[in-house]
This record gives C-alpha cells, sequence and structure tokens, in this order.
C-alpha cells in the first residue's frame, strides 16, 4: 500500500487496521469509519481513518495516559 495515498480502497483500509476485508467492508458500510463514494468506489480518507483511530484509543495503550 502506497504511504502517500490520500484516499484508500477498502481491502487498503484492512490491510491498515490488520483486519479481514469483510470486517472493513462492514465498518465503511455501517458508516462507523467515514468515507466517500467515487462512481462505484468506495474511498476513505487517510485522515479521517487515522483521526477515528484516535478516537477510539484506549488508555494506557501507545505509551499514553
Amino acid at each position: 500500500m502506497e504511504r502517500d495515498k490520500e484516499y484508500l480502497k477498502v481491502p487498503e483500509v484492512a490491510e491498515y487496521l490488520q483486519i479481514g476485508r469483510t470486517r472493513a467492508y462492514e465498518l465503511v458500510g455501517s458508516g462507523e469509519i467515514p468515507s466517500v463514494r467515487i462512481g462505484r468506489s468506495l474511498r476513505v480518507s487517510r485522515r479521517e481513518l487515522e483521526r477515528w483511530l484516535e478516537e477510539r484509543r484506549q488508555p494506557g495503550i501507545g505509551g499514553r495516559g
């Protein structure tokens, strides 16, 4: 996966999060992970994905808090 891509395809989101593709499609499809539709494809902003992850960070994980 290219690190400089601003928008990711759902399989790339799955790879980034190290989860299954089905689960990634569920999270995107439910709107839990914000996405945009471009034609027939769903894309996730890398910035939005990182913000989504940060909002879900648990205290004490990652050396903080």
